[in-house]
This record gives C-alpha cells, structure tokens and sequence, in this order.
C-alpha cells in the first residue's frame, strides 16, 4: 500500500507540475511545436472529460470521480498480496493517479489544464493524467482479456458469511 501512495503522488506531482508550467509559460490557445506540425504544445481550459468531451458539467465530474476513485481504491485494498496481481495494481495506480490530478484541478480551478496536441491528427488537446487513465483502462482491459480468467478476480465477491 505505501508502494501505491508513493507512486501515486509522484505521478500526481508530475502531472500538477506540467500543468503549472504549462500555465506559467504558454499563453492560451497559442501552438508550440515540438515535433514540427506533429505534436506541440497548447495551453487549453477544458471544462469538460477527457480529450475535451462533455464540456461544462463540473458537479457531474466531481461526484463521478470521487465515486471511481473511492471504487478504484477499495478494489486496490482487495487485491491479494500476491505478484500475480502485480500488473492489475499499476493499471490501477495508473488510473487513481490521473483521476486525482484532474480532480485536482477541477476542484481547485473548476477546468482542467490541458497541454498535450497531437497536431498532425487534429487530436483533442490532453494532459499527463489523462494519459494515466486511458493507459491504465486499455492496459486493463488487455489484461482481463488475455491474462487473467473470471476466477482471478474472485477476491472482489462477496462472502457469504
């Protein structure tokens, strides 16, 4: 569990991090290449989800993360000790991390920070901890796919007791 903390908060410093430098030193809206017309730099104030859906519903996000997070903690406590579980916990301190860091913000800002724009494909404008959540879903999802069966994931059921 401290493992998880530790890793959680640098992954949450990082993320703050980016965005407060992204605040301090990109105006609004303006375009930094660093790839050319491939990926750059881009201050945007998002408002809404990731990649920049669902503008304007900041109470939405607010409950919505704090029930994942409260979810994706209590799940965390539950998974067994073992090193076979050990891929499912970075998917999950991946996913924890980048809640935080954007309920960060949207708590104190009301918007997220976004910087990150892959240019060459018009992709919407992201951050670091959007970045931990979509890798840590899609890396979860592989692996409840081709790793682990039904029955790994016992220690989530209820005993009945």
């Amino acid at each position: 569990m401290i493992l998880m903390i530790i890793s959680v908060i640098l992954l949450v410093a990082l993320d703050q991090y980016t965005k407060y430098l992204t605040v301090l030193h990109i105006p609004r809206n303006d375009y930094i290449p660093i790839i050319g017309d491939v990926f750059g730099l881009s201050y945007v104030k998002n408002t809404g989800a990731a990649f920049g859906s669902l503008q304007g519903n900041w109470w939405f996000f607010i409950i919505i993360t704090t029930i994942i997070l409260i979810i994706m903690i209590y799940v965390y406590t539950k998974i067994p000790k073992h090193k076979r579980y050990n891929p499912i916990r970075v998917t999950l301190i991946l996913i924890i991390a980048g809640a935080i860091g954007n309920y960060i913000d949207r708590i104190r800002l009301t918007y997220v920070v976004d910087m990150l724009y892959v240019k060459l494909i018009n992709f919407p404008v992201f951050n670091a901890a959007d970045s931990y959540v979509v890798v840590g879903a899609i890396l979860l999802a592989i692996l409840m796919l081709f790793k682990y069966k039904e029955e790994d994931f016992s220690f989530l059921k209820r005993s009945k007791e």
